[in-house]
């Protein structure tokens, strides 16, 4: 009797542990804000997947996709979400985080010009330089609205957006000196 309740515990913790690995996997594989092409006007939408609930569907079976936030939304709420093929097709490819860091990949810091690496989002997030010469930190740039940055905008280093931030708040305290 023993036995048979050992096997029925470890079938079940084994049950368990892959039902929450396939959700943590789907958790992961849809969280984060995504860029997608309309179908209804093939222009570039920020959209949010329901990444906790494709999870829990993930768990006992299929995950089905839904849309959680959409950049078109309040206006074209009730669409048909045809956009969410474009995700399950290639989900990293679409995911801002993905776009950004290809932007970066063999560029140079407008201002120390060394090349850009592996950007740390963590704690050292590389900035933007605009058209009016101040630094830009991303979570001041729309989604949407990434091409039009990608375009119009340079890239600045974590050291030079944070000395160039200090030198336009606190200008009365920095001295300026000539280059040798």
């Amino acid at each position: 009797m023993k036995l048979l309740l050992f096997a029925f515990l470890l079938a079940t913790a084994v049950a368990t542990t892959v039902m929450a690995f396939r959700a943590i996997r789907t958790y992961l594989k849809f969280r984060g804000k995504r860029i997608v092409s309309c179908p209804e006007n093939h222009l570039a939408a920020a959209v949010d997947v329901t990444s906790a609930r494709a999870a829990l569907q993930a768990a006992v079976g299929e995950p089905r996709l839904a849309l959680n936030q959409c950049s078109r939304w309040p206006e074209r709420e009730g669409c048909g979400q045809e956009c969410l093929a474009q995700i399950e097709e290639t989900p990293r490819a679409c995911l801002v985080r993905t776009i950004v860091n290809q932007w970066y990949a063999g560029q140079a810091c407008a201002y120390c010009h060394e090349p850009f690496h592996q950007i740390r989002w963590h704690d050292h997030p590389p900035a933007l330089l605009d058209v009016e010469n101040r630094t830009i930190e991303w979570k001041d740039v729309s989604p949407e609205n990434l091409q039009s940055a990608f375009r119009n905008h340079l890239p600045v280093c974590w050291n030079c957006h944070i000395a160039q931030t200090f030198r336009r708040v606190h200008p009365e305290l920095v001295v300026t000196r000539p280059p040798h």
